[in-house]
């Protein structure tokens, strides 16, 4: 079992930026893959971003949504079973809840189906005005 909790969420203005953070614990960190996902008003819930899961502090993948390419940068800190997505330049189609997911795959791939995710977080609200 995998808990999940998101953290860093808040209300910027657009341009601005943000710093989500995910921590996990509850099973060896390092052998999941890792995916950022969010759910705006109205719309149903996408991925955003995602690291591969790592041999020692080298992961093989990271992906991410067209939306958010060169504007977001996700890492993982192993040592601290933390992942985080780095938010800059942000739009008011930014805002949505996001939430952190798990996956444990033998694979590189990312995935970007939700069903795919074994574990989710609660989510953090992220607001952009405009």
């Amino acid at each position: 079992q995998v808990q999940l909790v998101e953290s860093g969420g808040g209300l910027v203005q657009a341009g601005g930026s943000l710093r989500l953070s995910c921590t996990a614990s509850g099973h060896t960190f390092s052998t999941y893959t890792m995916g950022w996902f969010r759910q705006g008003p109205g719309k149903e819930r996408e991925f955003v971003a995602g690291i591969s899961w790592t041999a020692g502090d080298t992961y093989y993948a990271a992906s991410y949504a067209d939306s958010v390419e060169d504007r977001f940068t996700i890492s993982r800190d192993n040592a601290k079973n933390t992942v985080d997505l780095q938010m800059n330049s942000l739009k008011s189609e930014d805002t949505a809840v996001y939430y952190c997911a798990a996956r444990f795959t033998m694979t590189h791939t990312i995935a970007t189906n939700i069903n795919n995710y074994d574990y989710w977080g609660q989510g953090t609200q992220v607001t952009v005005s405009s």
